[in-house]
């Protein structure tokens, strides 16, 4: 597995227990590390997180196809 591979999987993973602690208790864990949900870095990580659930596709693509 290359490094962007699983640098996708770690984000995609955060992303997941972020909207999981959010549907639970409406925590949002990005938000609190960061200083609120629209400080920059809360808007960059959001923004990782998205990318790599777009390039999770193709691995799940490729995996299908293996």
């Amino acid at each position: 597995m290359k490094s962007i591979d699983l640098l996708a999987l770690v984000l995609v993973v955060i992303g997941a227990v972020n909207w999981g602690l959010w549907s639970v208790a409406q925590f949002d864990l990005v938000a609190t590390l960061f200083g609120g949900n629209t400080t920059e870095m809360s808007r960059v990580v959001y923004g990782l997180v998205g990318l790599a659930g777009i390039y999770s596709v193709k691995l799940i693509a490729q995996t299908a196809r293996s």
